[in-house]
């Protein structure tokens, strides 16, 4: 990479003079050359899991999305020395105990007609996170749901 100590402008190594004031290109040395940026994604814990663990416990990871609370309580029993499972768990229980919570408050607030409307509206939207998680089980990924990340309990 290339840059015009005059205008302070950069330009691709091809380039010999510049384009604005047409005086001579240096070459920026290679340790002040932006380096490319790695995204991370804090929620994302497939590195965390061998390849092994994943291939193998596949199945059972993805019953908590399938089953709910009696797909957590199947997977524990199936394997519980997985760590990807127990991952998979722990999500999958999040959600069993937010759509429950969900359930006793459009209960107990069911004499208004808001609370049952916007709790089904926010159960159906916790469907749709099971759904995205089951199919990111498919891919062997192990990252935590939207929305369910940001709830401090089960960490």
């Amino acid at each position: 990479m290339k840059f015009c100590p005059n205008c302070h402008l950069s330009y691709d190594d091809s380039a010999n003079v510049c384009g604005q004031c047409g005086g001579p290109l240096q070459v920026i040395p290679q340790q002040y050359q932006p380096q490319p940026q790695v995204a991370y994604d804090p929620s994302d814990h497939t590195a965390e899991f061998s390849a092994q663990d994943i291939s193998d416990n596949k199945v059972f990871a993805m019953l908590p999305y399938l089953m709910s609370f009696i797909g957590v309580i199947i997977a524990l029993l199936a394997a519980p020395s997985s760590p990807y499972t127990m991952f998979h768990v722990r999500q999958g229980l999040k959600l069993c105990v937010t759509e429950i919570l969900l359930g006793f408050v459009a209960a107990v607030l069911a004499i208004t007609i808001i609370v049952p409307i916007a709790a089904g509206i926010c159960i159906m939207i916790l469907l749709v996170i099971e759904i995205i998680c089951f199919f990111r089980v498919c891919q062997g990924q192990a990252k935590e749901p939207p929305i369910i990340k940001n709830l401090g309990f089960l960490k």
